[in-house]
């Protein structure tokens, strides 16, 4: 910036007001004539000529230098005036706000996009800064700015991830083309030698047949030799001869027959490729399809974090929520095992819209359609369905004999569990199977469940993934039969499970105070959510996939955390 008349340099004779910036730089004293906002300095008459000459300083906007505060050895007090131009129409500065659309635009875009709007909502935004400005407001923004660069700094460092999980992805791939192909390789080399053997077999008949016939004509040959010689012998004796002669036309009318039969039995051998097969390979244009699927390959990180309080009047004791599911239209359900509730939640404003106090207390809770849920109540070993249209309210239950503590549906079938076994229900309450799992899947101590246990459905529907305080994930199809049992060294005391929709699992780990995310193959990803997150001793969780929300509950705990995801 330039100095102002009374800070001079010592190699100059002249004093003025201002001195332009461009030319104190070049080590000369010119007194300055303009400030050029854009430029933020001052321009002697040269410079201040050179603006109105080059295309891109014309529309710079040049004030009187004389507009300064004489008494600061700053740049001067000049009236607030907008610097940024528009990026529609290059070269205008944005200099007006329509408050009709609270949009800052320039003389241009007034005249095309907004000749609509009333000339009163129009304003020069000099002229309106003392109201529009607020200090307050600004700082919001600016600290949303930087959290918005904070988090897409974030995102384009986890790009370095995607690609190493592309990579991976593209090697697997490869690997299961290559794996295929084998197979395919394998399948035609069995349908060959099929062939070959088949080959081989017709041969050996074909040899056969023709050595016998070779062993006939020898036969058939050493009679007519014999006749041969016969006919010889009985020269001279003339009723000798004729019977000879009968009796080798007799043979020779016979061999002439056989002579033909084997003539006519001329077998060979010869392969045709199959073409039906051949024009199937022929129009391949590969072994497989090859998508760009939705899955998502990296792990989650936080975006945002907030606390639901779900206390209410009449609760006597500190929350139990031991599960927790979404409804059909966006609301949240959670179990209070210890004050005997079931409560809705509006995950928009985060409150408690609804609840309903039952007389047992319940475990597990699914929704079962848009009007319905179900609970499974383990001090009562019955299953408890609830209206959720409008108010909520109990209506009817099924008793079991068996403890209810997991509970899930799928295929219009009711999923329960005591912890040892599966009993499979249709909605009425008539069992349909009953698997037990060996100890290889559920815990096997009741009082180690705490409130811990939950089911979640793949989004195919053919997979159950059960949440084991002791083992893990155990896996089972839709029959309820054990398949395998995924685990990991960050997750331990494994108390609730849910599905993402793009082919990822959250797991709670109770006692590792975290979430953790894995494919449905059991492969970690890695870890989304930890105890210097809030979390403390958690015990189930479902997820919005639309809104990228997880929500956690707590054991013995007034909070449900709600973690926003990308």
């Amino acid at each position: 910036m330039a100095d102002k008349g009374q800070s001079v340099s010592k190699m100059s004779d002249e004093i003025f007001d201002f001195y332009c910036t461009t030319c104190d730089g070049n080590g000369k004293k010119v007194e300055a004539v303009k400030y050029c906002v854009e430029c933020q300095g001052y321009c002697c008459q040269a410079c201040t000529d050179t603006h109105k000459t080059f295309p891109v300083l014309k529309t710079h906007n040049l004030l009187d230098a004389s507009q300064g505060n004489q008494a600061s050895n700053q740049p001067p007090s000049l009236p607030e005036f907008p610097t940024e131009r528009c990026s529609v129409h290059q070269g205008k500065i944005l200099d007006l706000i329509c408050l009709d659309h609270d949009d800052i635009v320039c003389g241009t875009c007034v005249a095309t996009d907004h000749k609509d709007c009333p000339k009163k909502s129009i304003h020069a935004i000099p002229d309106m800064i003392g109201k529009l400005f607020k200090m307050n407001e600004c700082k919001l923004i600016q600290s949303r700015l930087r959290g918005i660069i904070v988090s897409m700094t974030v995102l384009g460092e986890s790009t370095d991830d995607k690609l190493e999980v592309l990579k991976v992805a593209k090697e697997e791939s490869i690997e299961k083309v290559l794996s295929f192909q084998k197979t395919i390789e394998a399948i035609i080399r069995r349908a060959a030698k099929a062939s070959t053997d088949e080959i081989e077999t017709r041969y050996k008949d074909l040899v056969s047949e023709i050595l016998q016939d070779k062993l006939s004509i020898e036969s058939v040959t050493g009679n007519l030799l014999e006749s041969e010689e016969k006919l010889k012998k009985a020269e001279g004796n003339r009723a000798q001869h004729y019977v000879c002669s009968k009796l080798a036309e007799k043979k020779m009318n016979s061999t002439l027959a056989f002579e033909e039969k084997i003539r006519s039995d001329d077998k060979n051998l010869a392969f045709t490729p199959s073409q039906p097969l051949m024009d199937y390979v022929s129009r391949l244009q590969g072994i497989g399809t090859v998508d760009v699927t939705s899955e998502k390959l990296d792990v989650y990180r936080i975006k945002e974090s907030k606390d639901i309080n779900i206390k209410v009047s009449g609760d006597a004791a500190t929350c139990g929520t031991t599960s927790c599911c979404l409804t059909y239209d966006n609301m949240l359900l959670v179990t209070d095992f210890n004050n005997k509730k079931l409560k809705r939640i509006d995950i928009q404003s985060m409150n408690i819209v609804d609840f309903c106090t039952l007389d047992s207390k319940p475990h597990g809770v699914c929704c079962i359609s848009q009007y319905e849920a179900v609970l499974a109540c383990s001090s009562s070993n019955k299953i408890q369905f609830v209206s959720i249209d409008n108010k909520m309210k109990p209506t009817r239950h099924i008793n079991m004999s068996h403890i209810c503590s997991v509970i899930a549906t799928n295929d219009n079938k009711l999923y329960v569990s005591d912890s040892f076994s599966f009993f499979i229900y249709d909605m009425t309450g008539n069992l349909l199977k009953t698997t037990s799992h060996n100890n290889r899947g559920f815990i096997v101590n009741l009082l180690q469940m705490s409130y811990a246990v939950n089911i979640a459905v793949s989004v195919d529907g053919n997979k159950l993934y059960v949440s084991d305080l002791n083992k893990g994930i155990a896996c089972y199809d839709k029959e309820g039969n054990y398949l395998s049992t995924y685990t990991g060294t960050d997750v331990s005391g494994v108390s609730g499970v849910c599905v993402d929709g793009r082919g990822n699992m959250f797991v709670v780990g109770c006692n590792s105070h975290n979430v953790v995310q894995f494919n449905e193959d059991g492969k970690k990803i890695g870890v989304v959510v930890t105890k210097q997150h809030g979390l403390n001793r958690p015990l189930s969780l479902c997820f919005h996939q639309k809104l990228n929300k997880l929500f956690v509950t707590m054991n013995d705990n007034d909070v449900v955390k709600m973690y926003e995801l990308f």
